[in-house]
């Protein structure tokens, strides 16, 4: 836009620029011509001279006239329009033959000579002067065309470059406009650059592009809220299904496990007289190998009867009492207490505040926390490890218990699919225990997550709440 601006300044400063010169030339030429118009005159005077001469023979008439004629000559001379450089001197010989023409010492013959030299000299000055002029009048008219051909090619790149201007400034812009008003029925909202729109325009650009915007945002939050819709319709459904599943297998694990109570209440009574009978049979035999066999049968039958009663707290759904006590108190006695019942190899630690007082039901917890410690000393077995229980206190009205251990940790079955009764990962084991702690911090409103420690061993994370509502 600017460029076209200070073209058109060019244009118009070019058109005065000639105006200006072809009114001075017009000047000048008036000039010129003014004085090539007095020296025609002083060759008519001298001309009548020398015909008054030859008729009166006046020389005192004549001397008058020719005194006349050499002012006007010597004005001549002082003036700077002449054309011909060669002029002034030759008005000096003019003036020299006029003056002595007018000496009365001269004869008519000489003053005869002198005029019709005086006459000779004006006509060649005549001549040279129309000459010159010719010349100037054609270096005029040849820069006149000059410049007009100038104009007339800068008005001609001025128009190519407004129709370049209105071709990629201003219709360009304008048909991208029409275009993308016809893309905003196809939900097409693409802001226009506006790098090379013309400052007129671009209000109307900035508009558009403002409405564009606000159209995508609108578009945008519309999409959003279809898909969070859709998410959480998703999120109900599946919430849904894992509730029925959930149900189903609850109704299912229910009667399995009245059954189980059942079966194991019958069995527990012979099973006791079994281990009895067992027992006392074992003092009176006295051949070691009977006696070895015997202590086998024993421990079979105790492991049936942990699994029993296993089976009975899975299926009891008796609340504990809930007390106010000290966690990590608690902890520290159950820690005096399992270091005579785990293997000397494994190292016992605690991290855990100095005081952290909980409302829940302490024996639950108890228990719980013992069944997990006697979990990871099985699967140390006989090597060297540790195993490890820490407390933390979260935001809110929430404790984590962690308990870690380095044995071989829990299997991916354990790991993908969660814990489930009768599933497990040691040889020998039942799946009950993890089950009845998972169980019961569900019932208290926490959760129970397993992991694996940067060492490969297990990691089980307890987050209940620190007091019940």
């Amino acid at each position: 836009m600017w460029a076209i601006l200070v073209l058109l300044l060019l244009v118009l400063s070019l058109l005065g620029g000639m105006i200006w010169r072809n009114f001075e030339r017009l000047e000048t030429m008036r000039a010129y011509v003014t004085y090539a118009h007095r020296i025609q005159q002083v060759a008519t005077d001298i001309q009548a001279s020398l015909t008054d001469y030859f008729i009166s023979q006046n020389r005192d008439l004549q001397g008058h006239r020719l005194s006349r004629l050499t002012a006007e000559i010597l004005d001549l001379g002082s003036d700077d329009h002449h054309v011909a450089p060669e002029t002034p001197a030759q008005l000096r010989d003019l003036q020299s033959s006029i003056q002595d023409f007018t000496d009365r010492r001269a004869t008519p013959e000489q003053q005869e000579a002198r005029l019709l030299k005086a006459l000779s000299i004006t006509s060649a000055i005549m001549e040279v002067e129309a000459l010159n002029r010719e010349a100037m009048l054609e270096d005029i008219s040849h820069s006149t065309r000059t410049e007009i051909a100038l104009v007339f090619a800068t008005v001609l790149t001025l128009l190519v470059l407004v129709g370049i201007f209105l071709r990629y400034r201003i219709l360009a812009p304008l048909n991208d406009l029409r275009k993308l008003l016809l893309r905003l029925a196809e939900e097409d909202f693409t802001p226009i650059a506006a790098q090379q729109i013309d400052p007129l325009l671009m209000p109307v650009f900035n508009s558009y592009n403002v409405m564009v915007e606000r159209l995508a945002g609108l578009e945008e939050e519309k999409r959003h809220y279809a898909e969070s819709l859709e998410a959480k319709v998703n999120a109900a459904t599946h919430a849904l299904l894992e509730q029925q599943t959930d149900l189903s297998r609850s109704e299912k694990l229910a009667a399995v496990g009245e059954l189980a109570a059942g079966i194991a209440h019958e069995l527990r009574n012979p099973l006791a007289g079994i281990q009895m009978s067992c027992a006392n049979l074992a003092r009176e035999i006295t051949d070691p190998d009977q006696t070895q066999r015997v202590s086998l049968i024993i421990e079979e039958l105790k492991r049936m009867g942990r699994l029993l009663n296993e089976l009975l707290d899975l299926s009891r759904h008796t609340p504990a009492p809930v007390t106010e006590f000290d966690l990590s108190k608690m902890i520290r006695n159950l820690l005096g207490l399992l270091r005579y019942q785990v293997p000397a190899d494994i190292r016992l630690s605690i991290e855990t505040p100095e005081t952290v007082v909980c409302q829940l039901p302490e024996s639950r917890i108890r228990q719980c926390l013992l069944n997990l410690v006697l979990n990871s000393a099985q699967a140390i077995g006989r090597q060297q490890g540790s195993i490890g229980i820490r407390v933390d206190c979260e935001a809110g009205n929430f404790v984590s218990l962690t308990i870690w251990d380095t044995g071989p940790g829990f299997n991916d079955d354990l790991l993908n699919g969660g814990v489930r009764a009768f599933v497990t990962g040691k040889p020998g084991g039942t799946g009950l225990g993890l089950a009845m702690v998972q169980r019961f911090v569900r019932e208290l409103g926490g959760s129970l997550q397993l992991g694996t420690t940067s060492s490969g061993g297990a990691s089980v994370r307890l987050r209940m709440p620190r007091r019940l509502q």
